[in-house]
């Protein structure tokens, strides 16, 4: 049954990634008790929370070589304890600067998975397929913070930050035994499919891949440094800078305009999440039903970006209307990743597609380091979020109009 690889592949690599976004940003809810503890100022609250993602850039590009030539289900096998060990420890710093080397750990034990799990779709769900596949994965992103979020608050308020990342911190560990029985790296290592599925993904991607071929021989590093592959780094920077500068400063801005409980934060951080669930769904079916990347990709970015200057615009006045509108702004910024993630394999030679996933991914990563840090610090100089989240928004709406400088996607593959 084609449901089977639907259903086995993306679930098990769906709760994997669940549990790691969950390790990577649980620290958003427990960062208001975390600088009272540790004495930290916003800026450097920003600071370590945002160094993850110098660690993550470490076992990008490597992660991705290793998962087309070696073996996506070992590498990130081995990563899964890594991370989990590295997020337990983050329980026991007592110092800011002790906070600030497990986050880069934690990002160099987490930074290959993301190319690798992308790796290990593209060897199982063909061009038409893909960006529905990439999208229902990374409903991950905002399924983590809507599950985690009551859950992380519950803990919060009935013991502390400390105990938070320790149960936390244990989920990859568990999980391990589950991703090692259950995936495999191509359909021809799978017995649990049939032979008419398997013979038809096998020569559908074969010759996906054949097509892709440049004619003549193509020096690694110049297929690596496309022009497209430099245009999405920029994009992923900008969206990255937006959706992880509002992610883990969100729950302070709620706190900051109404002093409310743990929990009560917990629930309400996870509302923009669940609406962005379904925009990423909804994206992601009509990219692949009309087959057109870039377009996806701009409408996603403009929404996020009208509606959190819309959000910011009235978050004097009318609160309840604001919060209305940065709920659903994720469902723009992350549904068109479902579509941007699938250029690189529609695009690319094999040889350096997993390879420059993981480039795109490590640099444009570290707008999740500089989107955190210019919220504290300007929430540090102006005493307020609005103009933070302004500047967020003009991120988003400048990944939208480089949208169009994306080739439309029979030229891109032409030019190959």
């Amino acid at each position: 049954m084609p449901e089977q690889r639907w259903f086995r592949v993306i679930s098990v690599a769906f709760i994997m990634y669940t549990i790691a976004f969950i390790d990577r940003t649980n620290i958003s809810l427990a960062l208001p008790s975390m600088v009272r503890d540790l004495h930290l100022t916003p800026t450097e609250a920003g600071n370590a929370t945002g160094v993850f993602f110098w660690g993550y850039l470490v076992l990008q590009i490597p992660g991705g070589y290793l998962a087309e030539r070696w073996s996506a289900k070992r590498f990130v096998s081995i990563l899964l304890v890594a991370w989990g060990l590295c997020s337990v420890f983050t329980a026991f710093v007592r110092t800011g600067e002790g906070f600030w080397w497990m986050r880069l750990l934690l990002g160099v034990a987490e930074g290959g998975v993301w190319p690798a799990v992308l790796v290990l779709l593209s060897h199982w769900f063909p061009s038409r397929e893909r960006a529905r596949a990439n999208a229902y994965w990374m409903l991950c992103l905002p399924v983590a913070v809507v599950l985690s979020s009551p859950l992380s608050g519950w803990i919060l308020g009935r013991w502390n930050w400390r105990v938070l990342l320790v149960v936390e911190g244990a989920f990859p560990i568990v999980w391990l035994l589950i991703w090692w029985l259950a995936i495999d790296d191509h359909p021809r290592q799978a017995p649990w499919i049939s032979v008419e599925e398997r013979d038809f993904l096998e020569q559908t991607l074969a010759r996906e891949k054949a097509d892709l071929r440049p004619a003549a021989h193509e020096p690694y590093l110049r297929s690596l440094l496309r022009p497209e592959v430099l245009l999405m780094v920029v994009i992923y920077f900008l969206v990255n800078c937006g959706n992880y500068g509002y992610l883990f400063w969100l729950p302070s801005a709620i706190e900051h305009t109404r002093k409310i409980s743990n929990v009560r934060v917990g629930f309400l951080f996870a509302v923009p999440y669940a609406i962005t669930a379904i925009g990423m769904v909804l994206i992601s079916k009509r990219s692949d039903k009309h087959r057109e990347r870039r377009g996806h990709i701009a409408f996603g970015l403009a929404w996020g970006g009208v509606l959190l200057m819309a959000s910011v615009l009235t978050s004097g006045r009318t609160p309840e209307l604001s919060f209305f509108l940065i709920a659903v702004v994720g469902a723009g910024t992350y549904g068109m990743l479902g579509p941007f993630w699938a250029i690189p394999t529609e695009t690319l030679p094999e040889t350096v597609a997993g390879s420059a996933m993981g480039l795109i991914n490590a640099l444009g990563n570290l707008g999740g380091f500089f989107g955190p840090l210019a919220v504290g610090y300007f929430n540090q100089r102006t005493g307020g979020f609005v103009y933070p989240f302004a500047l967020l928004s003009l991120a988003f709406l400048a990944g939208a109009a480089l949208s169009f400088f994306f080739l439309p996607r029979k030229k891109l593959a032409i030019s190959g």
